[in-house]
């Protein structure tokens, strides 16, 4: 009997490939999943299905991780505002932890020999998924294709011709993996430090002009409501933004960074709701939290989007750092209102009950209610106290 791989599989060039060659070359049984994190719809998943079933798999899984990808784990990114490098909303690190413990479970259901994924080794998402299948399946090997051969994407589609694999090529010029918390796209632009990703390289295109005001409700730190209507699910709200927002082409942008193996990289991204929703939910906990209560929390979510990033989800200490997270959003809640424009957007103002900002204790730069001239003076003398001291000591240098 044939061996069995289980693939995780996208549709795209690198996972094409990978299943001609595990069934072609390598003779194996492969069956293959589509781990869906938020951003396929109901029509590219069966288009996705029909496509690997053409390429002669003996099964193919559509798997939804949707919800628990929002709940795990980027509900905490907003509680943090996580952006990497100030930037980059960790689109693609969110989701691969979850395609990679939905492949896990199950290749241990239907007792796979092989677990395979389409990286090459030049990029981080190899990390990701070998450490995750490392600590879930580490009693199964996995196969890469891709990496083991040093592919580039031009040798893959001469591959893929040979074999008589009919695809749109001209797509497969760009690497784009889409999900619920944006859209990342690679390509030979991408490749260099100073070339820019051309407009038919972004999944939606700029159609609208107008300025427009949109309104987006926390309870909690959760994203419950936009333009006053609530939704019971958050990932429905984070939709609902995407959908109004990406229009005027907001979001798009180029991350420069560190990767897990040691190089520079850079990706492109369309991120038009993560970035808004991060940015909102900012500017809210400007007003609802303590100056200690936000610098903490700035040093762990930092933290906690590092480890995200670097494939380290699973480590135990990412629990405890959510439950400070968490904690932190017990009085983040009210409303915050955007204008959207073409390319940009800008937080106009948020409005809570729980807003430190209230005039009854006085207005920055123009009345106190809560204290005196006097107190001013004796906290500034105390405050200043050991500093005059040092300088008195060490006058003479």
């Amino acid at each position: 009997m044939k061996k069995k791989v289980l693939l995780a599989f996208s549709g795209g060039l690198d996972t094409t490939c990978c299943a001609i060659y595990l069934a072609k070359e390598k003779k194996l049984e492969v069956q293959t999943a589509l781990v869906n994190t938020g951003g396929f719809s109901g029509e590219e998943l069966k288009k996705i299905q029909k496509h690997a079933c053409s390429l002669g798999v003996q099964k193919h899984y559509t798997l939804d991780e949707t919800h628990n990808n929002y709940k795990e784990c980027i509900r905490f990114l907003i509680y943090g505002n996580v952006l990497r490098g100030g930037v980059y909303p960790l689109s693609v690190s969110a989701e691969r932890v979850f395609q990679a413990k939905a492949i896990s479970l199950l290749a241990k259901k239907i007792k796979t020999d092989f677990v395979a994924h389409g990286s090459t080794g030049a990029g981080n998402d190899q990390v990701r998924f070998d450490v995750i299948f490392n600590i879930l399946i580490p009693g199964i090997k996995i196969l890469t294709p891709i990496r083991d051969m040093k592919l580039s994407r031009e040798e893959e589609i001469a591959f893929l011709k040979k074999h008589g694999v009919k695809m749109n090529f001209d797509k497969s010029l760009y690497s784009i993996n889409k999900g619920l918390w944006g859209t990342s796209v690679g390509g030979q632009e991408t490749l260099t430090s100073d070339k820019r990703l051309p407009e038919e390289a972004y999944p939606t295109q700029l159609s609208k002009t107008k300025e427009k005001e949109l309104e987006i409700g926390f309870e909690k730190g959760e994203l419950v409501s936009v333009n006053g209507k609530k939704f019971s699910y958050p990932v429905s709200a984070i939709q609902k933004v995407q959908k109004i927002a990406s229009p005027f082409a907001i979001g798009r942008g180029i991350h420069v960074g560190d990767t897990i193996i040691g190089i520079k990289g850079r990706v492109g991204f369309e991120a038009a709701a993560p970035l808004i929703i991060i940015k909102a939910h900012a500017a809210l906990e400007k007003h609802t939290l303590t100056k200690w209560q936000s610098y903490w929390k700035d040093q762990i979510s930092n933290w906690y989007g590092m480890m995200l990033h670097d494939g380290q989800f699973l480590d135990p200490v990412m629990r405890n750092m959510e439950l400070f997270m968490e904690n932190t959003q017990k009085n983040v809640t009210g409303t915050v209102k955007v204008l959207l424009a073409p390319c940009r957007f800008s937080i106009l103002g948020v409005n809570s009950k729980y807003d430190l900002m209230s005039s009854e204790f006085g207005q920055y730069g123009e009345m106190n209610n809560g204290w005196s001239g006097e107190d001013v003076k004796g906290f500034s003398k105390i405050i200043s106290n050991q500093t005059m001291i040092w300088h008195r000591v060490n006058e003479e240098e």
